[in-house]
């Protein structure tokens, strides 16, 4: 069994959005949350978004809630780190684009890769999944009791993409069980020990060169969600893997690339179409 992927230097790369969230701060469930609602008010189909390690108030995320917003859901971010989310500053440390990472020297890319190992350590350690899960199912179960909502579903990028996964694993507690999910290049997925238990519909949008899940990784994460649709299972699941797009691009690529943009756009709207066929 692989014991999964960790973390790299390309979770700590990319490029923050300009644009100014429209939405608002308050707190839901003991934890701060960015929401953003749609024109309707309408809190009936609900997406909740599991951040990566820069956190509910990285302007990307905020900006992608409120497209999702404007497609119809009821969108909440909550900070699930506490205030202890990394600094946006760290966008600046690493590489930021495939054709950069390809031209980093050995050297370079070590130093990089130590960087992140100094970083990240401890960070992990303070928001283990036992720290964690409780505090997502915490927050979902909060949203659960809020008046008019329905159908709830999860989407989660890098570090937030795996917890997404684990919403939607058998045995949920009614006020704690998922509709759907979506998660983008999951970090520290363990397969397919974290695949085996997913019983609500689950989609997957991989970086074709993304460097925590290479191309051996990719096909084993496409046979083990297509058994999910097997084996009397009858689980829909789909892998959309996007051609020269690495780890983190559906959140933080590089709009002045038209193909990262191309991406992002196309990540996005794989999201929106999921949730509009499961949530609805």
């Amino acid at each position: 069994m692989s014991t999964g992927v960790g973390m790299s230097s390309c979770c700590l790369s990319g490029k923050v959005k300009e644009g100014k969230p429209k939405g608002h701060v308050s707190q839901i469930g003991g934890l701060e949350a960015y929401i953003s609602e749609p024109e309707t008010g309408s809190t009936e189909k609900t997406v909740i978004f599991l951040t990566d390690i820069f956190g509910y108030e990285f302007p990307n995320v905020r900006l992608l809630a409120d497209n999702y917003a404007k497609a119809g859901f009821c969108c909440y971010v909550p900070d699930l780190h506490q205030g202890d989310s990394l600094p946006i500053s760290f966008l600046d440390d690493v590489e930021p684009s495939l054709r950069e990472r390809e031209q980093l020297s050995l050297t370079a890319s070590a130093a990089k890769t130590a960087k992140v190992g100094a970083t990240l350590g401890p960070w992990l350690i303070r928001h283990r999944e036992a720290v964690t899960k409780p505090l997502m199912e915490q927050f979902i179960r909060a949203v659960r009791l809020i008046p008019g909502t329905d159908k709830v579903g999860v989407i989660g990028f890098c570090w937030g993409g795996r917890y997404a996964i684990l919403a939607t694993h058998r045995g949920a507690e009614p006020g704690l069980a998922v509709d759907a999910a979506v998660a983008c290049h999951p970090s520290l997925l363990a397969r397919p020990t974290d695949l085996e238990p997913v019983a609500k519909p689950l989609s997957l949008a991989l970086g074709e060169k993304d460097s925590l899940v290479g191309e051996a990784e990719q096909k084993q994460l496409v046979g083990l969600m297509e058994m999910k649709q097997g084996q009397g299972q009858g689980v829909p699941t789909e892998v959309k893997i996007y051609e020269d797009q690495v780890h983190g691009f559906a959140l933080r690529g590089d709009w002045s690339s038209d193909k990262d943009r191309q991406a992002m756009d196309d990540a996005e709207q794989q999201g929106i179409q999921w949730f509009k066929k499961y949530l609805g």
